[in-house]
């Protein structure tokens, strides 16, 4: 599930830059099109599952708030240094989850992080052409940036949804004492708090933050950028398929299943996507990475690797 929900949302950097649509327009139809497929969804099971709880509500609300910030800010770094590097750029939540695992719920962080978390940042750096070259027309510091604040705010999403999901199916899971990070392996809660009456919300949850990320890129986009609700049928033609396939799609894939494993094989196949964008904007999109950028990116995946490993 993870791996195709990975396939979907790959493709929507691409989407995005061939729409020709600023942040705001970008980031609020994404979302407010999902909605027209989510909602009857929603609807349809909460009659047959039930309320879903009111602090999981409200734990979906504020991860879609940060979803909402997260789509401005990677829209804006698409515009900056393309599809490909955007996208890669969001690996950033790849040190950021540990460090909100760490400081929100005292788990401990092997030492290995560390130096693996500096790798991965100057290989981020490199990608982003804020050290070394950067693609012409490009503008890496404005780029890296809006790419670093998207990345912190889908991490700040990633351990929400952690947090509300149905956890592992045999049951509760909880965060260990002391960890590394490719050793944190529960959510917060149990299994029976995250449950309705009729069993487990799978669309609920990703409605409803799809609901607050719209709000929040909205009024996100109506004071940066401005939101232009027509953009004209070439615009729209590319957009309609971007929200089907990378927000329906992509997160009801996606979210039920990054509960059910470790973050270290979420993490890892979550790594698909920048690859995959990569190859999208190179193929698709002409964009053209410089060989720092290049090398850039060949660090960021063996720091993720090096990180998420497991030690035997």
């Amino acid at each position: 599930m993870v791996v195709a929900g990975a396939a979907c949302t790959s493709s929507s950097g691409m989407f995005i830059k061939l729409s020709e649509v600023n942040a705001g327009t970008a980031a609020f139809l994404r979302c407010a099109l999902a909605l027209v497929v989510l909602a009857p969804m929603a609807f349809v099971e909460y009659r047959r599952v039930g309320p879903r709880r009111p602090r999981l509500l409200a734990m979906d609300l504020a991860a879609g708030t940060l979803l909402g910030l997260d789509y401005v800010c990677w829209v804006q770094s698409i515009h900056d240094l393309g599809a490909s590097i955007a996208t890669l750029l969001l690996n950033i939540q790849l040190v950021v989850f540990p460090l909100l695992a760490r400081f929100l719920t005292g788990v401990r962080l092997a030492r290995r992080f560390w130096l693996t978390a500096s790798v991965l940042l100057i290989g981020l750096a490199l990608a982003g052409g804020a050290i070394g070259q950067a693609e012409p027309g490009s503008d890496p510091f404005s780029g890296v940036l809006f790419g670093t604040v998207a990345g912190v705010a889908f991490a700040g999403y990633l351990f929400l949804i952690r947090l509300g999901g149905d956890g592992s199916p045999g049951g509760s899971s909880q965060l260990p004492s002391a960890a590394s990070p490719d050793e944190i392996r529960g959510t917060a809660g149990s299994d029976r708090t995250s449950r309705g009456a009729g069993g487990p919300h799978t669309v609920t949850p990703v409605c409803v933050a799809t609901f607050a990320a719209a709000v929040a890129a909205g009024a996100l986009g109506s004071l940066w950028t401005g939101v232009d609700l027509n953009p004209g049928w070439a615009a729209w033609g590319w957009l309609i398929p971007m929200a089907f396939l990378g927000q329906v799609l992509a997160w009801l894939l996606i979210n039920p299943a990054l509960p059910r494993l470790s973050p270290d094989k979420g993490a890892t196949l979550l790594l698909l996507q920048p690859i995959l964008a990569l190859l999208f904007g190179v193929g698709f999109l002409t964009e053209r990475p410089t060989p720092t950028q290049y090398a850039g990116c060949v660090l960021v995946v063996l720091a993720v690797w090096r990180t998420t490993r497991t030690d035997h």
